[in-house]
């Protein structure tokens, strides 16, 4: 049987999540409304159970993010808090405070963060122990060290292919909170790693001045996803809870492409979630946010993970300057550019400057403003593309479940059935007069054509089979109604028959002992933050426990 392969989308608000869904996501994470790890990025009761409706209408979930360090008074609020999410449907919870496992909870899936610093067998191996479904891995992994974890667990792993990466290991950067007393942990990093800094050597030689020395290029590991998926992965996941909905669309709809390839090659795996996807435009990472690529440590460490010139999306490269005349530049490129593009170029004091592209003709654009520093062989990026951006405007994507429909005959009218897929089906009969069609046997065909007519729905009509046992006139806002009273009676089923992942197992084989930094003590690195998070490491082998950095 196919291992399933989930791709896990990002999404800051309902409209992202449902984008996400619509382009190929086989799960979506999200924000709680209190409590995540981006502060900006919570989610009403009410837009996640909006959520969790759509997604699992193609049988995809929804993870939510409540995942900062919390206090004593905070633990309560957050318990209730977990069980309205379940009530709205959400399929699992994502923590790093393992206060909140000593509390009672519903049966909801638990999956352990990488702010919980997943880098080591151990460590996952623990989270499998205590009964969690799911452990996300450290970013800084490299293909072997996955592997080696997948050989002493089999709980899910869960990994980063794509987006923005922190200087520093996931949980444990306390920059942010050592500098202005905004942490990282608790959802409100400011994102020191992406400020400018001057580089001197001891005699006060500067090396660099003002750079971007610790502000990483983004995750790019498009290319490796099937060693990826064959050691052991089953979730890939894209960074962006902050991010627009335009590099949700294209960001996920460029890894569905990417999966559903090697599906179509490889049956050892298969998507995780139904539904066939068809976009507007042809996907490109380097048309949305990017910092350029780096497979990180994937592969041992990159040569170059870091660019010095910005922490802003660079574009896409699109060639060289041959020619500057006034507000009139020449380019040796083969990018089609069109009016309302924006370019970009590195100037000499290494800041990333940009201009709009005012008329462009071929190779040659002229702009409305002053650029100052462009000079001749200078590489020159594309920042925005008009034509792609309208391209991603409004409904960018459609997502079609195929069903066969049946039409049978009943005593008193017609019996309508719709199954899909997954042998989702239901039956439904209407009463209707029969009348004999003057068209004779045409009137089957006229039929067939209007029960496929389901562009309005999210299904498409795979196979028609017509059972009758004679040629009937039907009107066509009869058939209309048949159709579209069986599509929301299907689409009612699918959400209800929807599996949600069990939830936490209690483990059978004794208390488990967490692997500690150093002599049996749970130090700062384990960010305890109340009472109980600390008498959840005393249980698992600690002791001595010290309270977090914050």
């Amino acid at each position: 049987m196919a291992t399933k392969i989930e791709l896990l989308s990002p999404a800051k608000d309902l409209e992202c999540g449902i984008a996400a869904i619509n382009h190929g996501a086989d799960a979506v994470y999200v924000g709680a409304p209190a409590f995540s790890a981006r502060v900006t990025a919570g989610n009403s009761l009410e837009d996640i159970e909006k959520l969790c409706r759509h997604a699992h209408l193609y049988h995809a979930h929804v993870h939510v993010a409540l995942n900062t360090i919390l206090t004593d008074s905070e633990l309560e609020t957050a318990r209730k808090l977990i069980y309205h999410l379940y009530d709205a449907g959400a399929d699992a919870l994502i923590i790093q405070d393992t206060g909140l496992l000593q509390l009672d909870l519903p049966p909801i899936a638990i999956h352990a963060s990488t702010q919980t610093d997943n880098r080591s067998a151990d460590k996952v191996k623990f989270w499998e122990n205590i009964g969690l479904q799911r452990v996300i891995l450290a970013r800084e992994l490299s293909l072997e060290q996955i592997r080696n974890i997948r050989r002493q667990t089999h709980i899910e792993l869960e990994t980063f292919v794509h987006g923005a990466l922190c200087v520093s290991y996931s949980g444990q950067c306390y920059m942010s909170q050592a500098c202005v007393e905004r942490s990282a942990n608790r959802g409100n990093c400011a994102q020191f790693c992406r400020l400018p800094y001057s580089l001197t050597d001891a005699d006060g030689t500067v090396i660099r001045n003002n750079s971007h020395l610790l502000s990483l290029k983004d995750m790019d590991r498009s290319h490796s996803l099937l060693q990826l998926m064959e050691a052991g992965i089953t979730s890939l996941k894209i960074e962006g809870r902050l991010k627009s909905i335009d590099y949700v669309k294209n960001i996920t709809a460029f890894y569905r492409k990417k999966m559903d390839a090697i599906f179509a090659h490889d049956n050892r795996f298969s998507a995780a979630s139904t539904g066939n996807i068809t976009t507007t435009f042809v996907p490109a990472p380097e048309k949305t946010f990017n910092r350029g690529r780096t497979e990180y440590f994937l592969h041992q460490r990159d040569n170059v993970m870091v660019e010095p010139d910005t922490p802003k999306s660079i574009g896409e490269p699109i060639g060289k300057v041959t020619r500057v005349q006034g507000n009139t530049i020449h380019l040796h490129t083969s990018a089609t550019l069109h009016n309302g593009d924006g370019l970009g170029f590195v100037n000499a004091q290494n800041e990333l400057q940009g201009f709009r592209i005012n008329r462009a003709d071929g190779a040659t654009v002229t702009t409305l403003e002053a650029i100052n520093g462009l000079s001749a062989g200078m590489p020159v990026y594309r920042n925005f593309d008009i034509e792609f951006d309208k391209q991603l405007r409004g409904n960018s994507a459609t997502r079609r479940i195929p069903v066969d429909i049946k039409l049978s005959e009943q005593p008193n009218g017609v019996l309508l059935t719709l199954t899909d897929t997954e042998g989702v089906s239901i039956h439904k009969a209407f009463n209707v007069e029969k009348q004999l069609s003057h068209k004779g046997e045409v009137a089957y065909d006229m039929l067939r054509e209007n029960l496929t007519k389901m562009g309005g729905t999210v299904f498409n009509a795979r196979t028609v089979q017509i059972d009758l046992n004679h040629p009937y006139f039907f009107p066509n806002s009869v058939v209309n109604e048949w159709r579209r009273a069986s599509c929301n009676t299907l689409i009612e089923k699918r959400i209800a028959t929807h599996k949600r992942p069990d939830g936490r197992k209690e483990p059978t084989n004794g208390e488990a002992t967490f692997p500690l930094h150093t002599n049996g003590k749970a130090d700062y690195r384990a960010n305890i933050m109340n009472q109980t998070a600390a008498d959840f490491y005393r249980r698992h082998g600690a002791n001595e426990v010290e309270p977090a950095f914050e």
